[in-house]
């Protein structure tokens, strides 16, 4: 089912997740917005399924009614919903146990509950082939902190390469292999769903070279490296031709997020040519 997937969303756990739903941001998602425009249209509600561990849980999908006047070009805004004593809101709090504990301990019931570096636990939506129904998959503190663990020896460009190409360190323990597995399909994913979004593009010379062969050939890098922040979210993520991607790795320029610029160290500045997600 894994090749039918694509990634939808990584959402930090906050309260509301763990009770009674989240929204879905889909202005990057080229998939998933053509697809919801097939079968859920604004203002509509349905039921949906999502597999999570292996079990079908009931939930809704809402696509929610706004003010296109007031808000127009406005990507639909959708939401997933469910009880706090439903199956699905019961599960996650068994599978996000230390969130809750946290947020119970702080007494900070509310969606806006910032949770330190170190104790952020994520929740990631993928489509699967079937119209209804949804995969969820997670990356609890534990696992994070197992994965930093086998990765921190690991070299950022390495680590991008094998999530752009598929290529897995056979040398590399099984065990390793299995805690790095889910974290990089999580990447990959990412990182594909931003090429689409930028038509297979650089977003910093603005070519896709490859288009008179006939073929898509770039890649996602972490703006801050991946290795050390565990940071994976799509603004940390920006999509290059194969050139631009070893000069970055070569030269380790800074970025100016508020600019969109970056300054190489011998004082070249270079700014993004295609920016709509950062």
């Amino acid at each position: 089912m894994l090749e039918d997937q694509f990634y939808i969303y990584k959402k930090e756990v906050d309260w509301s997740v763990l009770r009674e739903g989240f929204s879905i941001p889909v202005s990057t998602q080229v998939v998933f917005q053509e697809r919801i425009k097939k079968y859920i249209k604004r203002g509509e509600k349905r039921d949906i399924n999502i597999i999570l561990d292996n079990h079908t849980y009931h939930v809704k999908l809402v696509n929610q009614i706004f003010d296109t006047k007031k808000y127009p070009g406005h990507s639909d805004i959708m939401q997933i919903r469910y009880s706090p004593q439903s199956p699905f809101a019961i599960k996650l709090r068994e599978i996000f146990r230390a969130s809750l504990d946290y947020l119970k301990e702080k007494r900070t019931f509310n969606r806006v509950t910032k949770f330190p570096k170190e104790l952020i636990e994520c929740i990631v939506l993928y489509t699967t082939q079937y119209e209804n129904t949804f995969f969820l998959d997670y990356i609890t503190n534990s696992e994070s902190n197992q994965i930093k663990k086998v990765i921190s020896g690991m070299k950022e460009e390495d680590f991008e390469f094998e999530s752009n190409y598929k290529k897995i360190d056979a040398s590399a323990r099984i065990e390793a292999r299995k805690q790095v597995v889910k974290i990089r399909r999580l990447d990959k994913a990412i990182g594909e769903s931003l090429k689409l979004f930028y038509s297979f593009r650089c977003q910093v010379c603005g070519e896709n070279f490859s288009e008179r062969h006939n073929c898509f050939i770039v890649e996602a890098h972490h703006i801050d490296s991946f290795v050390s922040s565990l940071n994976n979210n799509a603004d940390n993520i920006i999509v290059l031709c194969p050139n631009h991607h070893r000069i970055m790795h070569k030269t380790n320029p800074i970025f100016d997020k508020r600019e969109n610029v970056f300054t190489y160290p011998n004082g070249f500045e270079e700014k993004l040519v295609l920016n709509r997600h950062l």
